[in-house]
């Protein structure tokens, strides 16, 4: 291998899967591989809904042997990404106090409206500038009984920890919480002390990019590899690492960030804290380089997930081409609805949504799929539009990236609904994002911009131009609302 060529592992952990890959990066080269590909299956227990993090750790080192075994055993450096507000407890010895809580848990049913009644919900919103939701972190906590706690550690952290030893709180993952300040970049001490919430249970702050750790001896020999392997921060929110792979030039672009679920927005020079930001429920997380992500949570493929888990998993490729011949806007429902939020009996509850707003009912799985595909087109549409009226900054092109990538009949129902070009890729965003946040803690590539440069001179793009005529959506639109 060339020296000016070096290999990074980017562990990305989504809410239902988990891989591990690796980068090659040179000068003018990035090359993305898959060396291991695990389930992330969550457990029902009595107490509720757990994430199964022994499990996603084991998958980890599985993962870190197969790159090694592919790399002849060297690794340049390893980084943790994954989804967000979840955490893992420890004591006082940096045990594991359980299994951390899985957000879909409803044990957060109720506290929203506690935890308004000490801080109101606009004055939140201006300290933190976090879209309301029902998991955000804030509200696990009000929720949790953390006797014996600690130490608190975000599920990439935590990670970071069995991994390393180390113990640090990464600053993408750490502003999804909802006790950062997205001006300061950091802690919202004032918003903590009202909610009786020690911000001494969390590690350090730490900026994408810094120094993590070296992968323990034990690691080394589990895993066989070669030492010393350093461990660099990344944007370790997905979201985060995807942003940063978003191949995009200048300023005026959108972003759908797409998988289980669609993060639809802009990326801002500093945050939106606006009421009628709090109102239309956008988010400003912090990203690489000093930026916000100013976004919408949609409810993304998690709803057609669910309904091919219902259907016996019929082939995707068959049922979305059968759903590319139902006829287009039958049917829509509110992709950002919560009551979409928990799993099972998702084709029977679309069907009563749409029953209720006195739409036709889709009943094949055909027309649910479709049903599905022109909600979500309808709410990316909905969010781009209101992201650049909210932030007064305009775009030309959306960028969609990550696993919706894959799925054709929806990047073109998101060109027609925005009536704006799409440009669909790289699939692998949040891993790429990752890679190239551990290339520039090398000196392998420059600053946000050149990375991007990168990724659109290595990555396959594909460009998907408007059709048809944007009133039909607006029509659709008003279905939902009203209007």
């Amino acid at each position: 291998m060339s020296a000016s060529v070096k290999s990074y592992a980017a562990v990305d952990l989504g809410a239902s899967s988990g891989r591990v890959m690796v980068g090659r990066v040179g000068p003018d080269s990035l090359e993305l591989s898959e060396a291991h590909r695990f389930v992330n299956r969550p457990v029902r227990i009595p107490e509720g809904l757990r994430w199964d993090v022994l499990a996603l750790y084991g998958g980890v080192l599985d993962g870190l042997r197969a790159a090694g075994a592919h790399r002849g055993g060297g690794l340049d450096s390893v980084g943790i990404d994954s989804w967000a507000v979840d955490y893992g407890l420890l004591d006082a010895d940096g045990a594991l106090l359980g299994n951390p809580v899985h957000y879909r848990d409803s044990r957060t049913e109720g506290i929203a409206q506690k935890v308004w009644a000490t801080v109101p919900a606009s004055e939140l919103y201006a300290a933190t500038g976090l879209q309301y939701a029902p998991f955000n972190t804030l509200y696990q906590l009000v929720a949790e009984e953390r006797t014996g706690a600690r130490r608190l550690l975000l599920i990439p952290d935590l990670l970071t920890y069995w991994l390393t030893g180390e113990q640090g709180t990464e600053l993408t993952n750490a502003s999804t919480t909802q006790l950062i300040d997205p001006r300061t970049r950091g802690w919202s001490y004032d918003t903590a002390e009202r909610l009786g919430i020690d911000l001494g249970l969390f590690a350090p702050l730490r900026q994408p990019g810094d120094a993590a750790g070296v992968l323990r001896p034990e690691v080394l020999e589990e895993t066989g590899l070669t030492g010393p392997v350093p461990v660099t921060a990344v944007g370790s929110h997905d979201t985060a690492s995807a942003v940063a792979a978003v191949p995009a030039s200048g300023e005026r672009f959108a972003y759908i960030c797409t998988g289980t679920w669609s993060l639809a927005g802009l990326e801002l020079a500093a945050p939106v804290l606006t009421e009628e930001s709090r109102a239309a429920n956008f988010t400003n997380e912090l990203g690489l380089d000093g930026t916000v992500r100013y976004l919408r949570n949609i409810m993304g493929l998690w709803l057609l997930q669910e309904c091919v888990r219902a259907w016996g998993d019929p082939d995707l490729g068959e049922l979305l081409r059968e759903a590319a011949e139902v006829p287009a806007l039958r049917s829509v429902v509110d992709a950002g609805d919560a009551g979409f939020l928990a799993p099972g009996r998702m084709p029977e509850r679309i069907a009563e949504a749409c029953r209720a707003s006195g739409q036709p009912v889709p009943v094949s799985p055909a027309e649910v799929t479709r049903c599905i595909l022109d909600s979500l087109a309808l709410a990316h549409r909905k969010a781009v539009e209101e992201a650049q009226r909210l932030a007064d900054h305009p775009v030309d092109v959306v960028h969609v990236v990550g696993g919706g990538t894959r799925n054709a009949l929806l990047c073109q129902l998101t060109a027609d609904a925005c009536g704006l070009p799409v440009v669909a890729g790289p699939t692998e965003a949040a891993a790429l994002g990752n890679v190239l946040v551990q290339a520039r803690a090398h000196g392998l590539v420059g600053d946000l911009a050149g990375g991007r440069d990168l990724l659109t001179r290595t990555q396959p793009l594909t460009r998907y131009e408007p059709r048809g005529h944007p009133g039909h959506w607006r029509a659709a639109q008003a279905r939902l609302t009203g209007d």
